[in-house]
C-alpha cells in the first residue's frame, strides 16, 4: 500500500511503503524500514548541516511502551496514539513538541502516584479478599496472645471475685495482689493453668472470629445493604458461642484459687472427674452463655461504633484498633461483672463460702448462684473484682483486636500480591 501523500510532502527518509498520516513531520509506517522525524529532530538536523537523523520506529515504539508501561499496558490503541503524538506538532509553535511530552510525563507521574496509593491495601478492601481461613488464623493468633499476655491479671481477677477469701488472699488492688502472690507463692504462681487456656483459646477464637465476620456481613447486607449495621455487629458473635466450652474455665479457675491443691492440669482434671463427675465441667455453661450474650453484644457494638468515629475510612490503623478495643472491653466488662462473679462461684465451688451459709453439696444453675452470692455478700458482692476485671479486659481486647486486624491485613495483602503475580 502506497502513501497517501504526494512525493514532495513525504519525509525524505520514507520509502513510501506502509501507511502514512497526513502530517509532513510524522511518518508512521508498518512493514518496511521506516523513520519518524519530529520538529525537534528537524531543528537539530538543520544545525548539523541539514541532515536529519533517522530513528528506527521500533526503537521509538519501545521507548513509548517503556514510558507508558504503568498506564498503557494491554491497550494497543493508547500505545499507538502515544507513539504518534510524540512526533505530532501542536498548534503552539516551535516548542509545542516539548510541551506535549512534558505534559504527558506529568500526567504519567500523577497516574503512577495514584497507582502506588491504590496498591496499598486499605482495611475497607480487606473483607472482599479475606477468606474464612484468614479470619480463623488471625482469630486463633489473637486469642492465644490475648489470654497468655494477660493471664496473670486473670489470676488476680479470679481471686478477687472470691466471696469468702482466706485472710492471706485479700487484696486491695491488682498491683498489690500480683506483688503479694509472687512474693509469697513464687514467681510462676500467677501463670499456673495458662497452658490449658492457650490450648482452648486457639480453636475457640478461630471459630469465634470466623463466625462473627460471616454472620456480621450476612446480616449487614440484609439490614443495611452496602453499609454497617450495629444490630448485625451485636448479633454477629452468637453463632460462635456454642464453641466456647467452659471445660478449660473450670480447670483454670480452680488452679488459680489460693491454696489450690492442683499443680498440673491433668491432676485437676482427674480430681474433678473422680469427685464430681463429668457434669462439673459444665456447671457454668448456661451462666457463661448468658454472660457472653450481653458482653459480646456490648463489646462488638462499642468497637464498631468507635471505629466509625475514629477510623471512618476503615483503613488499617493500629492506634484506632487498640483504643476502640480497649474501650469496648472496659464497658462490656463493667456491665457484666455480676454474671462473671456467679460464673466463678459455679466453677470453683468455694468451700469457705458454702460452709459459711451451711450449704451442702454443690451449687448448680445460674439462679442458684445468684441467690448464693446475694446471701453471702449482698448487692455489693455482685461487683467483686470489677476493678481487676476491667483492668484485665481493657488490654486483652486491645491486644485481641490489634493482633486480629494486623494478621488479617498481612495475610490478605500477601494473598492479593500472590494473585497479582499470577
Amino acid at each position: 500500500m502506497q502513501h497517501g501523500l504526494p512525493s514532495w510532502r513525504r519525509p525524505p527518509n520514507c520509502r513510501g511503503v506502509g501507511v502514512c498520516w497526513g502530517a509532513p513531520r510524522v511518518c508512521g509506517c508498518f512493514g518496511g524500514a521506516t523513520t519518524a522525524v519530529s520538529g525537534q529532530q528537524r531543528r537539530s538536523g538543520a544545525q548539523t548541516g541539514g541532515r536529519e537523523q533517522p530513528i528506527d520506529c521500533k526503537m521509538e515504539l519501545e521507548a513509548v511502551l517503556k514510558e507508558r508501561r504503568g498506564a498503557s499496558a494491554g491497550d494497543p490503541a493508547r500505545v499507538l496514539g502515544a507513539w504518534v503524538k510524540r512526533g505530532w506538532p501542536a498548534a503552539g509553535g516551535p516548542g509545542a513538541d516539548t510541551e506535549l511530552i512534558a505534559a504527558e510525563s506529568a500526567s504519567m507521574g500523577r497516574t503512577r502516584e495514584l497507582s502506588s496509593k491504590d496498591s496499598d491495601l486499605e482495611y475497607e478492601a480487606l473483607p472482599e479478599g479475606s477468606t474464612v481461613t484468614t479470619h480463623m488464623l488471625a482469630g486463633a493468633v489473637a486469642g492465644i496472645m490475648e489470654h497468655c499476655l494477660m493471664y496473670p491479671v486473670d489470676c488476680v481477677k479470679t481471686r478477687m471475685q472470691s466471696l469468702q477469701p482466706d485472710p492471706a488472699a485479700r487484696y486491695r488492688n491488682v498491683m498489690e495482689a500480683l506483688t503479694k502472690i509472687i512474693r509469697t507463692e513464687g514467681f510462676w504462681r500467677p501463670m499456673r493453668g495458662m497452658n490449658v487456656t492457650a490450648t482452648g483459646a486457639g480453636p475457640a477464637h478461630a471459630l469465634y472470629f470466623a463466625c462473627y465476620e460471616k454472620l456480621k456481613k450476612t446480616l449487614s447486607d440484609v439490614i443495611r445493604p452496602g453499609g454497617n449495621s450495629h444490630i448485625a455487629n451485636g448479633c454477629g458473635f452468637h453463632s460462635a458461642l456454642g464453641f466456647t466450652v467452659p471445660f478449660s474455665q473450670v480447670i483454670k479457675q480452680r488452679m488459680q484459687m489460693y491454696n489450690s491443691p492442683y499443680r498440673r492440669v491433668t491432676d485437676c482434671m482427674r480430681a474433678v472427674w473422680r469427685k464430681e463427675g463429668a457434669g462439673a465441667f459444665y456447671r457454668s455453661y448456661t451462666t457463661q452463655l448468658t454472660m457472653n450474650i450481653p458482653f459480646q453484644a456490648i463489646h462488638f457494638m462499642t468497637y464498631e461504633f468507635l471505629q466509625e468515629t475514629l477510623n471512618p475510612q476503615r483503613q488499617y490503623n493500629p492506634t484506632s484498633h487498640m483504643v476502640s478495643g480497649a474501650c469496648a472491653g472496659a464497658v462490656a466488662a463493667a456491665v457484666t461483672t455480676p454474671l462473671d462473679v456467679c460464673k466463678t462461684l459455679l466453677n470453683t465451688q468455694e468451700s469457705l463460702a458454702l460452709n459459711s451459709q451451711n450449704i451442702s453439696g454443690h451449687i448448680t444453675g445460674m439462679a442458684n448462684a445468684f441467690r448464693t452470692v446475694y446471701q453471702i455478700g449482698g448487692v455489693t458482692a455482685y461487683f467483686r473484682g470489677v476493678q481487676a476485671r476491667v483492668i484485665y479486659q481493657m488490654p486483652s481486647t486491645a491486644i485481641a483486636w490489634s493482633v486480629y486486624e494486623f494478621f488479617k491485613y498481612i495475610i490478605t495483602k500477601r494473598q492479593e500480591e500472590r494473585r497479582a503475580s499470577h
